[in-house]
């Protein structure tokens, strides 16, 4: 089975200037995910989508591969990932006549996910009954009872109303999770042929809170300094 991972890093991120190249523990925050993804062994290729020649650099001395450079309409701040997504299949299928057999997305800005994170994502998408297979992690609230959401007034309401549910106490309010950016992995047919992960049936994978960061922000990023730290001096 040909499974392919994809690390997609554009080069203008606004919220964090230059963070996929923005050394994390001495190390570039994108290379952690290339060496991740190539510490599982059935992971056959690690290929990353840029637009940014310094990127493509770091991700090539990792030894990742960077066989085509994304075209500028796809390196937006409004650019949809998806998108990037089938650019990567379509220049995978028109070299090698066919797609990969699994596609796993390993974004660069979840630097704090283990290789075994990688492969229990793999597991579940082989168990089957799944177009995609994404990762949570325990959420920091429950839109139940303590999310609120603002009204056009200016004030502010309880994201589901008391109304509109059954529930007096958390604990029988249905559960939820938050949606982490630790891996995705999905099929390349279903990929092309939607344009949304929910479109399919879908699986989830969860991934303890500290190894589940999303680093979008100088705050994230010092976040995850800390974490990094935290596990150096705790292995």
């Amino acid at each position: 089975m040909k499974i392919v991972a994809l690390i997609c890093a554009r080069g203008g991120s606004k919220g964090l200037p230059g963070k996929n190249i923005r050394p994390l523990g001495g190390v570039p925050l994108i290379v952690h995910s290339i060496r991740q993804a190539q510490a599982v062994p059935r992971i056959g290729r690690v290929i990353v989508s840029t637009d940014a020649e310094e990127i493509a650099a770091v991700a090539r001395e990792a030894g990742a591969e960077v066989p085509f450079m994304r075209p500028a309409e796809l390196a937006q701040d409004n650019s949809p990932e998806r998108a990037v997504w089938r650019h990567a299949l379509e220049y995978l299928k028109s070299v090698d006549g066919a797609y990969p057999d699994v596609l796993i997305v390993v974004p660069a800005t979840a630097p704090l996910r283990t290789p075994q994170d990688l492969e229990r994502c793999l597991e579940a998408f082989d168990q089957g009954g799944a177009d995609t297979v994404i990762t949570v992690s325990d959420p920091h609230r429950n839109p139940y009872f303590n999310m609120v959401k603002a009204l056009p007034d200016g004030t502010v309401d309880i994201v589901i109303p008391p109304a509109e549910t059954k529930f007096t106490r958390r604990q029988d309010a249905p559960q939820v999770f938050d949606v982490t950016t630790v891996a995705y992995v999905t099929r390349p047919e279903f990929v092309m042929a939607t344009d949304n992960i929910f479109s399919g049936r879908v699986k989830a994978v969860n991934i303890p809170v500290e190894r589940a960061i999303d680093i979008d922000t100088l705050l994230d990023f010092r976040i995850a300094e800390c974490l990094l730290d935290y596990f150096e001096e705790n292995k």
